[in-house]
């Protein structure tokens, strides 16, 4: 399963966590791992793209873990748009998890 937790501090989006395999299909079919690959992996660089930012990025050498952290010293204008981009995001991720429930687990800390 994949388990998303979002990191949140007064209710400003700090960063997010991807971990797990969704196995819910043969490897280079699984469907659900494909869909939050493209969709997290989009928001990432979109992100860093649209916010002229480098965001604190960690992966797994085989894949299955993703950890991405907003930097503390981003101005308004960048903040506000890295917070509607991963909002949007998570949207995504939240219409896979009502399809997929058995595959996919999101959870605010």
């Amino acid at each position: 399963m994949i388990q998303v937790t979002i990191y949140r501090s007064d209710n400003q989006i700090k960063g997010f966590e991807l971990s797990g395999h969704a196995d819910s299909g043969p490897y280079g079919y699984d469907l659900v791992c494909a869909g939050v690959s493209a969709v997290s992996i989009g928001a990432v660089n979109a992100v860093m793209e649209l916010c002229d930012t480098e965001l604190e990025i960690e992966q797994g050498e085989d894949g299955g873990y993703l950890s991405v952290r907003l930097p503390d010293e981003l101005t308004d204008s960048q903040d506000e748009k890295a917070q509607l981009l991963i909002e949007g995001m998570l949207i995504s991720l939240y219409s896979i998890e009502q399809e997929y429930s058995q595959f996919i687990q999101i959870q605010n800390s």
